[in-house]
């Protein structure tokens, strides 16, 4: 990828997208091209058809989108329905229609079905149900990834490159609880609970369930060398994943301690756990030469620290 070339990065302000702002500029890209949500609603195809015409971005890299934990997909699921679709249909197809050469779109775990052989390989994908929790994103983001292959082909040439990486965390993060993912979540709750000496903190779930959590630089790494490969040489859609899974009371527990907080840690069974096992299986992503560099235990510190410095 030519470092001068146009590049839009749509959701810069985010988690996944702020990681990579951050990779292109230490990298030497002179062009980038951001848009706040005031500047540019995405869910507005005319709006977004204008800005492509102008701008004439040659790499897009769609990390915007309307995401949130457990809590958030439950209570308004037609929202992430819609949202995520209209984003999605309007960025992609702009893409198509100027010519773009590469776009990166990012795919979601949770479009695996709930109860699912592990690791998790991107065969697996429409196999079964998936987590009910999660149901409306899922979809979304099931269209957006068959979009993806579908133009590449109809067009006979691959240019849309759909990523699916697992639970990404790290600075720039959702630390809301009520609107947050399980690890920035418990980062905020057990921060707080130790500055006002709350003697346990309550969470939702067994504990049990396992997960695998993704560094956002280690995905912002992987997002750098597709973009610098030769795409038609590799399979799509391609897992991001660690390779590390921890349960969630080992998380817990791991948050616990990189936060110092001494109180202790209650579980309500009442409340639901989602898929009980959501581990990738990445190796189109190691066959293509991405590696994972930031271990759990290194990005939590990190995280923790960053957030702290924030607040």
């Amino acid at each position: 990828m030519r470092k001068n070339s146009p590049i839009f990065l749509a959701g810069h302000r985010g988690l996944i997208g702020s990681a990579i702002l951050r990779r292109l500029r230490a990298e030497g890209c002179r062009h980038i091209l951001t848009r706040t949500c005031a500047q540019l609603d995405l869910r507005d195809a005319r709006r977004v058809e204008a800005f492509f015409y102008k701008a004439r971005p040659k790499v897009v890299i769609l990390a915007a989108g309307r995401v949130g934990g457990i809590v958030e997909n439950s209570v308004h699921p037609g929202d992430f329905l819609s949202d995520n679709l209209a984003m999605q249909t309007a960025v992609l197809s702009a893409a198509r229609r100027h010519g773009v050469e590469k776009t990166i779109f990012f795919g979601s775990s949770c479009m695996y079905p709930r109860v699912c052989p592990q690791p998790m390989s991107e065969a697996h994908l429409g196999t079964g149900p998936v987590e009910p929790t999660s149901r409306a994103y899922a979809a979304a983001k099931t269209a957006g990834v068959e979009m993806c292959l579908a133009f590449n082909a109809q067009d006979q040439n691959t240019r849309f490159l759909p990523v699916i990486p697992n639970s990404v965390y790290g600075p720039g993060d959702d630390f809301n609880p009520a609107t947050a993912h399980v690890l920035s979540a418990l980062v905020s709750r057990m921060s707080k609970a130790k500055k006002t000496g709350a003697p346990s903190v309550r969470l939702w779930g067994t504990g049990k369930p396992r997960r695998e959590f993704l560094h956002c630089d280690d995905l912002a790494d992987a997002v750098w060398r597709l973009l610098n490969r030769d795409a038609s040489r590799l399979e799509w859609p391609m897992n991001i994943g660690s390779g590390e899974a921890v349960t969630i009371r080992q998380l817990s527990e791991r948050v616990q301690a990189a936060v110092g907080y001494q109180g202790h840690i209650a579980w309500d069974a009442s409340k639901p756990d989602g898929a009980p096992i959501k581990v990738l299986d990445s190796s189109r992503a190691r066959r293509a030469g991405w590696r994972p560099r930031v271990t759990l235990r290194d990005g939590l510190r990190r995280t923790v620290d960053w957030y702290e410095s924030q607040t």
